[in-house]
């Protein structure tokens, strides 16, 4: 089963959503955020988030302490706290950046958030009760290009980023302050803030810019994604052994975890994939996710129109529909229903102004040889 929801022409930058799923924040590719209530198949405004000057670049969503923290290319970032009379109050955070915020994210625990920068660092921030506002520290070295996407360990200390530099590195996020030591991972036992623990360049001749990463459910492997229209996995118990795959594809602008083998990947290409990591440690193209098919438009067949284009050079036809559900590219990925590990539903947003529910139990009923491990 596939929903689809419209929210207008504006393209959605990114989007997340509440603990039980009834309410969603997401920005139409500008300053504010939008929270929308949904009733049934209807979606009615109930907030506008509009303390920033400049375009959202990013929003997360605390399901458990239910605070919404936003980031934008004007430097700032907010935490929002909803009051009892349904208005949400903006918390100041301060970030100490002299450019622009590019991706933000919580903490699996929720006691602090992590967000990139074209600063060329990190800003790992948590709240201070003294002066009643959210306070950072800073990740630098070796960072020497714009951090373009993050993502958090489960053991809430360690902290994957990719930047534009075709790097994807792995940091401890320990703030001593708020939390106590962690037991040793197999990315390490250093847990000092800032101390890299894994370094991997995108390709050896060239690659891309990265657009996303993901730790996969135990946190033993990281996922991303990079311009070069390639998905890469560096598993940390084999010696940090990285599996990169070249695809024919658009480039992929998200990834993410849906199985302990399994990741889901979209972008430019407008619809999501499936690939799946083998026991030999190779990525291995499983399908597309997106099954649905156009309906020839005013009884023209595809090999009409061929025909047509061969004999006149010109196609009878000015139906420009693209075959997928989304018209445009996919920008976000969001988990749905069940865990990072054991994904049941999923939720994309695109340039197209449409939000896509996705049913992976469905799916593999609907597509033969489709299984999600």
């Amino acid at each position: 089963m596939i929903e689809k929801h419209s929210f207008g022409v504006n393209p959605i930058t990114c989007h997340a959503w509440n603990k039980d799923r009834s309410q969603i924040a997401l920005t139409p590719n500008n300053h504010e955020v939008h929270v929308y209530q949904r009733t049934g198949q209807d979606w009615q405004l109930v907030a506008i988030l509009d303390k920033h000057d400049l375009r959202v670049t990013g929003i997360d969503w605390a399901p458990n302490t239910n605070r919404i923290v936003t980031c934008s290319a004007d430097r700032n970032a907010y935490v929002w706290k909803e009051g009892e009379d349904g208005k949400w109050t903006p918390t100041l955070v301060l970030l100490r950046i002299n450019r622009a915020a590019t991706c933000v994210k919580w903490s699996p625990k929720e006691n602090k958030f992590a967000v990139g920068s074209g600063a060329r660092l990190i800003s790992i921030c948590y709240f201070e009760g003294e002066n009643d506002w959210w306070v950072s520290k800073h990740i630098k070295k070796p960072i020497r290009s714009t951090v373009t996407t993050i993502d958090w360990h489960p053991n809430n200390i360690l902290l994957v980023a990719g930047s534009t530099d075709f790097k994807v590195r792995v940091f401890s996020a320990y703030v001593k302050d708020i939390e106590d030591p962690p037991p040793a991972t197999s990315w390490g036992s250093k847990v000092v803030l800032g101390q890299m623990l894994a370094e991997f360049h995108n390709s050896p001749c060239g690659g891309g810019w990265i657009h996303s990463v993901s730790f996969s459910g135990d946190g033993n492997r990281v996922c991303w994604v990079s311009h070069d229209a390639s998905i890469c996995v560096a598993d940390a118990e084999n010696n940090n052994a990285v599996c990169k795959l070249r695809t024919e594809s658009l480039p992929f602008l998200n990834c993410f975890w849906i199985g302990k083998n399994s990741i889901v990947v979209a972008g430019h290409g407008c619809c999501p994939m499936l690939y799946s990591v083998d026991e030999n440690g190779q990525l291995q193209f499983v399908c597309k996710l997106d099954i649905s098919q156009k309906k020839e438009a005013g009884g023209l067949s595809a090999m009409k129109k061929f025909q047509s284009l061969d004999r006149q050079a010109r196609i009878e036809n000015n139906d420009t529909e693209l075959e997928t559900i989304h018209q445009n590219a996919i920008t976000c990925l969001c988990l749905y229903e069940g865990t990072k590990g054991n994904t049941k539903k999923f939720s994309s947003s695109g340039a197209d102004g449409q939000l896509v529910l996705w049913d992976l139990q469905s799916l593999e009923g609907a597509i033969q040889g489709l299984k999600i491990v």
